[in-house]
């Protein structure tokens, strides 16, 4: 099975530009979206031998995840069950018999690190959630994660440190899924692979320049690693500030 992720930092604007090319293009069993900024009714998207699941944010024109995948699920959920995280539209599961598909778009931490005390709540209850999932069967969880873990995984680790997306605390909570029984899937197989990112700032020419960031994964459940045939990512697909990231299995 293959699976997409892509933050389109704007379902609308994508759909204008390339993505029901892109779309056909990567012919993903399930195709996850991050940063729809969208409501209900405000865009007729469907594709043919998909169904699609949409979670919105209660505030307009922000944040929002969606889900289109050819296989019917037994169960859907929308957020996390936690009251103070799931007004954003930030999360959505599906069960099947054998495992769960979760996407995500985490928080951001925001110039002057001003909602990092949100986000390393969101964090530790993200994780308590993946790993109550995790405790009935396996998780392929994908999305915009808003940290890039290692020095590596950016093109200038030391003048970003302590930036958002590279704070010591953001970073330490990845390690901490991550050894809570968790794999990244581009580093499974590319533990040194250097100067590939999944985003780009707009401005500078950063994506000409390539100065970016891996910001969007692929993580699961470790026990599902010998089932795990390749991680991709495309950074040659334009339309965001994000390039999708992909994972067979």
């Amino acid at each position: 099975m293959k699976f997409i992720s892509w933050n389109v930092n704007g379902l609308r604007a994508v759909v204008g530009k390339n993505f029901r090319e892109v779309f056909a293009q990567l012919d993903a069993d399930f195709f996850c979206l991050q940063e729809t900024k969208m409501q209900a009714g405000q865009l007729d998207l469907e594709f043919e031998g998909y169904h699609s699941y949409w979670n919105y944010a209660e505030k307009k024109g922000y944040s929002g995840t969606a889900i289109f995948t050819r296989h019917e699920p037994l169960s859907v959920a929308y957020g996390i069950g936690v009251e103070e995280h799931d007004h954003e539209g930030r999360v959505i599961t599906l069960e099947y018999p054998d495992f769960y598909v979760v996407t995500c778009y985490t928080p951001n931490s925001q110039d002057g690190l001003r909602r990092l005390d949100y986000r390393m709540t969101w964090e530790d209850d993200f994780r308590a959630y993946l790993l109550a999932l995790d405790a009935k069967k396996p998780v392929i969880m994908c999305g915009d994660l808003n940290v890039a873990h290692q020095e590596i995984d950016l093109k200038n680790p030391k003048t970003n440190r302590m930036n958002a997306g590279f704070t010591d605390q953001e970073r330490e909570k990845m390690t901490t899924l991550l050894q809570a029984g968790f794999t990244d899937t581009f580093r499974y197989f590319y533990p040194d692979q250097k100067e590939i990112y999944s985003w780009w700032s707009y401005r500078f020419k950063a994506r000409e320049k390539n100065t970016g960031w891996r910001i969007d994964y692929f993580i699961v459940s470790s026990r599902l690693e010998p089932q795990l045939k390749s991680a991709t990512i495309h950074t040659d697909i334009y339309g965001s500030d994000h390039c999708p990231v992909e994972v067979v299995i």
